[in-house]
């Protein structure tokens, strides 16, 4: 998504109390970041916010890391954050946001990190051939996202794209990861725990459907190693 730039975004977030600016800091060490041994959930992308801030509110008990790579959106996701806060008159205890390259995460993060959860809500499609390697359900990505997710750590993906869906679930399967729960109709399912972001009720008032599937990491033979295929550049 492009934003304007916003003269404002870098000064509120160097004063910001819950922003993490370099996140290769923390590489080894995210278990300090909240100073409790709450599990951790982490959002590759978090845009404007409202997901972050919903859920960092619902979840109380669960300490989360919101990451993106523009000031300007991580900015913007600073006031929702503030805003929601503060009508729920509660501290931010629980939750950072984060700057960062998602497609280079693992220079953040690597085997002594144990994140419970990701999440993935909407992120680019990436439709051309040439440019798939930058999705973030990628096969480049989940072998990332391996290296410092808890064995049977989940990873929750939602949509409105169909291309990006349907062949993310061989990204997932190839990679070692589980598929435990799908839906190509989210808002007629039954998965209950549904927490609605910007894009979402946009698409959906569009009329399109929300596609949703969450899959778990899953242990690998012994010395057996994932490699990347050939064509892992498309």
């Amino acid at each position: 998504m492009r934003m304007r730039r916003k003269p404002w975004a870098r000064p509120e977030l160097a004063s910001c109390p819950f922003y993490i600016e370099h996140a290769h800091e923390f590489k080894g060490k995210w278990n300090t970041v909240f100073e409790n041994s709450n599990p951790i959930y982490a959002e590759m992308g978090c845009g404007k916010g409202g997901f972050a801030a919903q859920a960092a509110l619902a979840y109380p008990d669960i300490n989360w890391l919101a990451f993106d790579i523009k000031s300007e959106m991580l900015a913007v996701a600073r006031r929702t954050v503030v805003k929601a806060f503060a009508e729920a008159d509660k501290e931010i205890t629980n939750l950072r946001l984060v700057s960062a390259n998602i497609e280079t995460i693992s220079d953040s993060f690597d085997e002594s990190d144990r994140i419970d959860r990701i999440y993935i809500n909407f992120c680019n499609p990436w439709p051309r051939k040439k440019h798939k390697k930058h999705r973030l359900t990628h096969r480049r990505q989940l072998y990332q996202y391996r290296t410092f997710l808890k064995e049977n750590g989940e990873v929750h993906f939602k949509t409105d794209d169909d291309g990006l869906f349907e062949e993310s679930i061989p990204y997932f399967e190839e990679t070692g990861f589980r598929i435990i729960y799908i839906t190509r109709d989210l808002h007629t399912s039954d998965y209950q725990y549904n927490l609605e972001t910007e894009h979402e009720k946009m698409f959906t008032a569009e009329g399109k459907k929300i596609k949703f599937l969450i899959a778990v990491k899953e242990s690998l033979p012994e010395g057996y190693v994932l490699r990347l295929r050939d064509n892992d550049n498309e």
